[in-house]
């Protein structure tokens, strides 16, 4: 089945978006280009949509100890009393992005939910396999329920958020820390990720060259990020084949013109089997990535406010409850 027009089905500010975009393109980068010009192109087309957007109190870059060498992360303080810590794993297919890339979406969900965010800038694929993503986004998340204090969250616990590929990760990341004693993640945020399905009906209907998802392009990331067909059964991938007992309250988003629509539905379907609190939201007119148009696009900015106000109730439920005073 051939990938349907959707372009008649998006608003018209995720059209303005579109000729934004095509205003300042210098003409798309093809996959077999390699990833260092896939990066800078990346890169570039993100400038023009992190300008602006809330000003943080703090904001401090540190390098964390990985298991194969140092991770860079950055730590954005909106300021006041922060009581809780959100490590965010950024999008990119795990070949592309940055702490740059996903600046504004980071200081955004720093702003309205209080917390501290923490930007990992984990080791990228092909030229790092899976699972060293998965482990150096659980090492931070170690180090950084350790040194909250220092950053000034007064009592804090982690949780994770993640985008696309780093939804993903994020998943991967707390089911390792689960596995292996801790810290304990207090809640998760996921903005349109890929779970596990290797076929749906979103993705034989959807895809195209608006939003960089057909399916040669989900094949490629993929094929980049993984060592070999194994992986893609381990539960540190493969998420809607994992045990989610136990799993912290999770806000899941998804965009009905996603071709990964049908992975976000499916992860909600396996939550409710395991008894884990969710809410899920289907975002219709935007396409995969809609959070980094914030300038533009009031979806993402609801999105991004919805998404912490979730986090919010979930750290306000622990601060009531009497032993955690």
């Amino acid at each position: 089945m051939s990938a349907i027009d959707v372009l008649p089905l998006l608003t018209e500010r995720m059209h303005e978006v579109l000729r934004i975009q095509a205003a300042r393109s210098e003409g798309s980068v093809p996959a077999d280009s390699g990833p260092a010009a896939q990066r800078v192109a990346y890169a570039a087309e993100r400038e023009y949509w992190n300008d602006g957007g809330p000003t943080m109190a703090v904001t401090t870059d540190e390098l964390v100890e990985g298991p194969q060498g140092p991770v860079r992360v950055r730590w954005f303080h909106p300021g006041g009393e922060a009581r809780s810590v959100i490590v965010y794993v950024h999008g990119g297919g795990f070949v592309v992005g940055d702490l740059d890339t996903h600046d504004r979406i980071m200081r955004t969900l720093a702003a309205e939910s209080g917390a501290v965010v923490v930007g990992v800038d984990y080791a990228l694929s092909p030229e790092a396999k899976f699972p060293r993503a998965v482990h150096e986004c659980a090492a931070v998340a170690r180090h950084v329920a350790e040194h909250a204090s220092d950053h000034g969250v007064a009592g804090g616990r982690v949780s994770f958020a993640g985008d696309s590929g780093g939804a993903n990760l994020a998943v991967g990341a707390t089911l390792l820390l689960r596995d292996q004693g801790g810290p304990e993640i207090e809640s998760l945020l996921l903005y349109y990720g890929i779970y596990g399905l290797r076929d749906s009906r979103s993705r034989r209907r959807l895809g195209n060259e608006w939003d960089g998802l057909t399916q040669a392009d989900l094949e490629f990331y993929l094929g980049s990020y993984v060592r070999g067909p194994q992986d893609l059964t381990d539960p540190y991938l493969d998420c809607l084949g994992a045990d989610l007992d136990g799993f912290p309250p999770t806000y899941l988003l998804g965009s009905t013109v996603d071709p990964l629509i049908d992975d976000t539905l499916a992860l909600a379907d396996a939550l409710s089997d395991h008894g884990v609190p969710h809410r899920l939201r289907s975002v219709g007119g935007v396409l995969h990535g809609f959070l980094h148009y914030s300038r533009v696009l009031p979806e993402a900015v609801e999105a991004l406010a919805e998404g912490a106000a979730f986090h919010r109730s979930v750290v306000a439920a622990r601060l009531t409850t009497p032993a955690d005073r």
